[in-house]
């Protein structure tokens, strides 16, 4: 599976905005130039995997408020050497949650994005190559809040209500509220 699972993934998934367009040739690139690009410890940067989360009724999306980063984002992390770019999405959307009895709503990407991670005592600043899912929660399980972060809220369908106005973010919102009305829960 090594490259070729993101590879394929990649190659059939299409941009919604410019920014993704880049991001998405950006994601080749470095797939093809890095046999490590699932490794955390290639330092440039490397893959991660998050998710948009929503709840079984689709009408609420799971943010947690990042600890390290300040910052209200998806849910999702790092590879750690796993290329099943889905797997890895799944597991970090469950121990950030919490939430044990999630599945994909399409094995198709949702959302692309390339961003700067500000340097720390540990690593240099570097690039995340972030690779999103839709997700679904399919029961009413209650939250539990992972070191990873400060909070976890739900948040509707009102863009006003959201505590971010990250670029990234934004466009899975509305990405989210665009299929709303023709996926609504799993049969």
């Amino acid at each position: 599976m090594h490259r070729n699972y993101l590879r394929n993934l990649l190659h059939s998934y299409c941009p919604s905005d410019p920014n993704e367009i880049i991001c998405k040739q950006l994601m080749l690139d470095f797939i093809s130039n890095n046999s490590d690009c699932f490794e955390r410890t290639l330092l440039q940067g490397h893959f991660t995997a998050s998710c948009w989360l929503v709840n079984r009724a689709m009408d609420r999306a799971l943010l947690t408020n990042h600890t390290k980063l300040n910052t209200w984002l998806q849910l999702g992390g790092h590879c750690d050497g796993d290329s099943n770019i889905t797997a890895v999405a799944l597991k970090e959307a469950q121990e950030e949650s919490g939430l044990l009895n999630i599945k994909l709503v399409s094995e198709h990407i949702f959302d692309i994005d390339v961003h700067a991670i500000p340097a720390n005592n540990r690593e240099p600043e570097h690039l995340h190559y972030d690779v999103r899912f839709l997700v679904q929660v399919l029961d009413d399980a209650p939250l539990i809040i992972s070191p990873e972060s400060k909070d976890l809220c739900w948040f509707g369908t009102d863009v006003n209500a959201l505590p971010t106005t990250e670029q990234s973010i934004l466009r899975m919102f509305h990405k989210w509220l665009a299929i709303r009305p023709s996926v609504t829960t799993f049969s």
